[in-house]
């Protein structure tokens, strides 16, 4: 084999494991609380089409997630990213804040 051969092999090889592994979802949500120290929950909504009635359908989802320095507040927007597992329920990270609440 040539050495641009082996190269190309390895080349694939690495893009194969990267493949395998998959990439980190990033979701960006409005924090729901902040009562829990290191703690937010996030909900998060999406649309999507009903199959059968073709209506757009609003679901809210919930995700715990992790905020080491305990910046984020009620109304936040944030983008979080999935991790390994924290804790029981905890297993996305807060990413950054993208926008902040006003406060009255």
């Amino acid at each position: 084999m040539s050495d641009e051969t082996k190269d190309t092999a390895q080349a694939e090889q690495a893009g194969a494991e990267t493949a395998a592994t998959g990439f980190k979802r990033r979701l960006a949500g409005r924090v729901k609380s902040n009562k829990m120290m290191k703690t937010v929950v996030v909900q998060v909504v999406r649309y999507f089409r009903h199959p059968v009635y073709k209506k757009y359908v609003r679901s809210r989802t919930s995700y715990k997630a992790h905020d080491e320095e305990n910046t984020c507040r009620v109304g936040d927007r944030v983008e979080i990213i999935e991790s390994r597992p924290l804790s029981r329920e905890k297993r996305w990270k807060v990413v950054r804040v993208l926008e902040r609440a006003v406060i009255d």
